[in-house]
């Protein structure tokens, strides 16, 4: 089936998902005892006390019975296990709370032959006590081709794994999460299709390069939403979108899609280390404006590594940086490298602020790209840097090489505990068990992965100003980590710059000490917190709404 065809009849596909009868769990009983049960209506009983992730069941989920329902040819076509929830219990040090934990797959048909398409995994928390109108979040990692355990496990949900300093020999081990977005949102962790353990089901390529494509996973993902909304009765709610890097991109273009395809408004985007314009990242190197927006990201490697570790991390400490590659720098960029006087200024002082060695920036012409940075910055230590976060280091084992051969010693130290966490959290706590791998990164999507063709670059900017434009309620908030080398946040400032008047009072930058994951550092993970916290006050009509 063609891509236009197959994403027509998506979007007219039913508005209930089916899925298997569900089963809602109670936990383990424990030493304390919980608050009182709920007020709100049809709500489980309370459990008897905190649960913790590491402790076991007290009993297996109940088998679910093919549902006799009229669509139960479909049902019966899905592979993933039927939806199960289990009540859970948080303690924090200063607050608890009692929550409803679902792990289950919503899938997505061809609505003109009711053919299985795919099934989209999720995990969903949600307050037990909570209303109808409290503000559901939905979140997406990047990639293409991760799942969303990072911002589940790493930054935003009830159980947080310690990303800091960790190794792939760390113990997957969960610990409550005194930063969880729980407080005032509910959450919806969602893996598009070839991640996690969502799954393409129809055979063929055609759908792989549909659901594979910027444009058919955020139509894919919009249809998620909705139906999502529906089969919960969560209409009134208030809707939030969170994207992490490639999730930052999709995020606007899954609102516009809510909001033009799928009649479901929005409130508010959160981006977190975004790509907004990949034609401008993709600028030819011989292009000035190619070299100035890593600059000041190196600059910030450097200042940290110099003062001994992150201390007080100051953004405004990074307005000369930015100022000089806006100006003085790019001015001399555009003088070309016959102008040997431009060469020799900017040579001497872009190895001031990044602290490599003056001879091999000159030989550089002052232009130095972050594989060179990650690879000579460390030389001497023998080490080799990490792009998603450059502060962090592992032994070179290549040390003699010209170029490092060492996978990243950020991303790659996180997949196992990664992928453990969530295997455990989803067998012996979810109670949702799928015999198939799962998939953390996969790279196979990563490599198939289609940004379209044509002249036109693949951005974003067009589609959250449009989002912004169409409702005066949405609020944008934009974060970055100062010593990331893969998205850089000035590359992002310098786009959010040219947000038209009519939105951009809405739109909030915020710069964190870190690196892409900056929410593996404490202090960075409670500023985000912070940050979204004031973003939902100032998206919601009703203040009390956020309780």
């Amino acid at each position: 089936m063609k891509t236009n065809q197959l994403w027509l009849v998506l979007s007219v596909a039913l508005a209930t998902a089916v899925l298997s009868d569900s089963a809602t769990l109670a936990q383990a009983p424990a030493a304390t005892t919980p608050p009182a049960a709920p007020a709100a209506t049809n709500q489980p009983a309370p459990p008897p006390a905190a649960v913790a992730p590491a402790s076991p069941p007290a009993a297996a989920p109940a088998a679910a019975t093919p549902a006799a329902r009229p669509d139960a040819r479909r049902s019966q076509a899905a592979r993933l296990p039927g939806e199960i929830t289990t009540i859970q219990y948080l303690e924090i040090p200063d607050r608890r709370f009692q929550f409803k934990a679902t792990a289950g797959a919503i899938p997505l048909y061809d609505a003109s032959d009711g053919s299985l398409q795919a099934e989209v995994a999720y995990v969903a928390y949600v307050k037990s006590e909570a209303e109808p109108v409290r503000p559901v979040t939905f979140v997406f990692n990047g990639g293409p081709g991760s799942s969303s355990a990072y911002l589940q496990l790493g930054a935003m949900g009830p159980w947080l794994l310690s990303l800091d300093h960790i190794k792939p020999s760390t113990p997957p081990t969960l610990v409550p999460n005194r930063e969880t977005w729980l407080d005032f949102t509910d959450l919806v962790f969602v893996d598009p299709p070839g991640t996690g353990y969502s799954r393409i089901d129809a055979s063929g390529e055609g759908p792989r390069r549909t659901f594979w494509s910027i444009d058919g996973d955020a139509q894919a993902m919009a249809v998620f939403i909705r139906k999502w909304i529906e089969r919960t009765g969560r209409q009134s709610s208030p809707k939030f979108l969170v994207g992490e890097s490639y999730g930052g991109f999709r995020v606007p273009k899954i609102a516009r899609l809510l909001q033009e395809g799928q009649d479901v408004g929005v409130n508010g985007l959160v981006l977190i280390s975004p790509v907004l314009d990949f034609g401008f990242r993709n600028l030819s190197s011989r292009l000035p404006e190619r070299w100035m927006s890593s600059l000041p990201s190196m600059a910030a490697t450097a200042r940290e590594a110099k003062a001994g570790g992150e201390g007080g991390f100051d953004p405004a400490a990074l307005a000369d940086v930015e100022d000089y590659a806006a100006g003085d720098y790019l001015r001399d960029l555009m003088r070309g490298p016959r102008d040997q006087a431009a060469v020799e200024r900017i040579s001497a002082k872009v190895a001031q602020l990044t602290g490599l060695d003056p001879e091999l920036v000159r030989r550089l012409g002052g232009r130095v790209d972050s594989s060179t940075f990650e690879r000579e910055f460390y030389r001497r230590q023998a080490l080799v840097a990490s792009s998603y976060d450059a502060t962090i280091t592992a032994p070179d084992p290549d040390p003699s090489s010209a170029r490092s051969h060492y996978p990243d010693p950020m991303l790659s130290a996180m997949a196992a505990p990664l992928t453990l966490a969530m295997t455990d959290l989803y067998r012996n706590v979810l109670h949702w068990r799928v015999e198939d791998q799962y998939r953390l990164q996969n790279g196979e999507v990563t490599r198939n992965w289609d940004f379209g063709r044509g002249r036109g670059s693949a951005q974003v900017l067009d589609d959250i100003a449009q989002v912004m434009a169409a409702d005066p309620q949405v609020h944008l908030l934009v974060t970055h980590g100062a010593s990331d080398l893969v998205t850089p946040y000035f590359e992002t400032k310098l786009i959010l710059n040219q947000l038209p008047a009519t939105v951009a009072d809405r739109a909030v930058f915020a710069l964190y000490g870190g690196g892409h994951m900056y929410y593996s550092r404490d202090k960075s993970r409670a500023a985000l917190r912070d940050n979204a916290q004031a973003l939902y006050r100032a998206s919601l009509p009703d203040p009390g709404l956020h309780e």
